[in-house]
């Protein structure tokens, strides 16, 4: 089977912010948030204070101000072209998306496509509250493990390095930048 990040992997961009983009555009009321996520910015980017997850939970607040289900189906009624066309040439029946991103937003793509194995981020659609951790660097083996306790990655896709952890247990990894791939460097180590 082959697994793939999700964000600027098969997809042309951040899916999680072109969504909150596009639900600013629709819902003028989060910029009310604005104040709170600068400050979940600062604290975690800038302070090194609290995890990836807590960030983002602050971030995801905006949701409350969505129409949720409708907004999310627009979305990729408008964002679907930005799948990128080397993954639609070899996409195969059995592919695994891994992301970071949420389930909520991701799992609409997915059907479309006719992806069926998808992990990600468990986070509540209309209150941006985490069950669990963010589906990020170990928490991606961890997960493709939970859902294939004896599974064999053939080939792995991602745009990021923080990805290192799904790159070694694949037979072959690939860098995926734009629509051009190159092999997986991993880096020695002592």
């Amino acid at each position: 089977m082959n697994v793939y990040d999700f964000d600027k992997t098969i997809y042309d961009g951040d899916s999680t912010a072109d969504f909150y983009l596009f639900s600013l555009k629709r819902h003028k009321k989060i910029l009310l948030l604005a104040p709170s996520l600068f400050g979940a910015f600062l604290k975690f980017y800038l302070f090194k204070k609290g995890s990836k997850t807590d960030f983002k939970q602050v971030m995801y607040r905006f949701l409350r101000y969505c129409d949720i289900d409708r907004d999310v189906e627009d979305f990729w009624e408008n964002k679907r072209a930005k799948i990128k066309q080397y993954y639609l040439n070899q996409q195969k029946d059995d592919d695994v998306i891994i992301s970071a991103s949420p389930e909520f937003l991701l799992e609409p793509i997915c059907e479309i496509l006719g992806i069926h194995y998808l992990m990600a981020s468990r986070v509540d659609k209309n209150s941006g509250i985490y069950d669990g951790i963010n589906c990020h660097g170990k928490e991606k083996v961890r997960r493709f493990y939970e859902m294939f306790p004896n599974g064999k990655i053939g080939e792995f896709y991602s745009d990021s390095y923080s990805d290192t952890p799904l790159a070694e247990i694949a037979e072959k990894a690939y860098i995926v930048k734009g629509e051009e791939l190159t092999d997986w460097i991993f880096e020695k180590r002592n």
